[in-house]
């Protein structure tokens, strides 16, 4: 793993009202990193994750982009964003697997659990995830052909 890599776009982030306060202080934390805040803002009211998924979801598939997406557990935010063509969340709660996200899986999006993570600990995720480059070996980018294959595959 290296610095960082500079995505031509900002990173897409967003939670529900759970991971509110996790996600405002991984963009304070990670400042290195050009952050696109796509909410909610406040913890009150209660928000539903999918509508923040599908939100974040929608334009990672559409423009290619990298999201993050923070719910309490992280696994509603992960179930609704790989509903969305295109896009390839993993939820991971280590350095290493969301390395191994990024490098295997060419993971797009990011998925966390506010309830289980601390924020120094969270942003050495983001860090490693965004450190981290997809594989070009065949044996990875094969597989990654199947899942992007299985996108509405099986309507």
């Amino acid at each position: 793993m290296g610095p960082i890599k500079e995505p031509n776009e900002p990173i897409l982030i967003a939670s529900d009202h759970a991971g509110v306060e996790l996600k405002a202080a991984l963009i304070k934390n990670l400042h290195e990193v050009k952050w696109e805040d796509l909410g909610p803002k406040t913890t009150s009211p209660s928000v539903d994750y999918p509508d923040f998924a599908e939100l974040l979801s929608i334009r990672v598939s559409h423009e290619k982009r990298l999201g993050v997406l923070i719910c309490g557990s992280g696994i509603g935010m992960s179930i609704a964003a790989n509903k969305v063509p295109g896009v390839r969340a993993a939820l991971v709660e280590n350095p290493i697997s969301a390395a191994l996200a990024r490098e295997h899986n060419d993971a797009n999006v990011l998925c966390l659990g506010a309830r289980f993570l601390a924020c120094p600990y969270a942003a050495e995720i983001v860090r490693a995830w965004l450190q981290s480059e997809p594989s070009t070996e065949a044996r990875h980018t094969n597989r990654v052909k199947k899942l992007n294959a299985l996108d509405g595959k099986n309507k």
